[in-house]
């Protein structure tokens, strides 16, 4: 990739976040997320983990506009984050993210239509590009209950990358594939995003996910998640490799410190 931005596409600045908005009591604050400051560069893939339950997906809706921060800033390309809108796209972990009455093709030109007034003829020419470019386009034609788990897991990524945003958010979305799927589409999503330089935001319960995908890590503690440390990782190209075997055990550390209860050592000690 090339030189990073000066100015990052996403800011945090001392930000705290809770489902039950305004649930400010004096200066005091019930937050999911507390306290977190961090920045995301564009073109680059910026992964989260922590325990379940932390605030990794209420952090990624925040991004996404879903969600207003309590207390804070949290901003894209220097304005505040107000609302949901087409230049950030999701792609979750459930596989029925598709309409099932459309066509693969069907999803993504209606997408297109519906988020950016896309005139038809155009919205099918890219659509069928994006197909190409996920290796789904033998699939175009058919029905989401016709395809497998991967398959509608490339056509949602088909769809959101369609869009053209500037920030994919992505919320586990090769945690419920059998392993040899979920290896293959963790290759071709750095090989897309290789050719696209769309930035990523990935939330992930996999410590070898997290090293494999990201250029950053961002490590969060158990809820009310506080920012542990952020890691670069942008050096570990391959599985197995020193270099990945030693970043790994670094976050698998990093989970596991001041943990103080025997269960939860357990927990984190047996993630990925």
């Amino acid at each position: 990739m090339g030189q990073q931005d000066i100015e990052p596409i996403v800011r945090a600045d001392h930000i705290y976040l809770d489902y039950a908005q305004g649930s400010i009591r004096g200066d005091r604050i019930s937050a999911i997320v507390e306290d977190a400051s961090f920045t995301i560069q564009r073109g680059e893939k910026f992964v989260i983990i922590g325990p379940s339950g932390c605030g990794k997906t209420t952090l990624l809706k925040a991004i996404g506009g879903f969600l207003q921060p309590l207390r804070g800033e949290l901003l894209l390309k220097g304005q505040p984050i107000k609302k949901p809108g087409p230049d950030r796209a999701f792609v979750f972990q459930d596989f029925e993210q598709l309409f099932a009455w459309r066509t693969v093709i069907g999803n993504i030109v209606y997408a297109l239509q519906a988020a950016k007034r896309v005139p038809k003829n155009e919205a099918i020419e890219k659509a069928r590009h994006y197909l190409e470019l996920v290796q789904v386009a033998a699939a175009a034609d058919k029905y989401p209950h016709q395809l497998s788990g991967g398959m509608k897991q490339r056509a949602a990524l088909a769809r959101a990358l369609a869009l053209e945003p500037d920030i994919l958010l992505m919320d586990e979305p090769f945690g419920a594939l059998d392993a040899i799927t979920r290896n293959q589409l963790q290759l071709e999503l750095n090989e897309i995003w290789q050719r696209t330089g769309v930035t990523i935001v990935l939330v992930t319960h996999s410590i070898q996910e997290a090293v494999f995908l990201g250029t950053r890590v961002m490590v969060m503690s158990s809820s009310p998640a506080q920012i542990r440390e952020i890691v670069d990782t942008s050096q570990a190209e391959e599985f197995g490799s020193q270099q990945f075997d030693a970043l790994s055990k670094h976050l698998r550390s990093q989970l596991i410190h001041h943990e103080t209860s025997p269960e939860r050592i357990a927990q984190l000690s047996a993630v990925e």
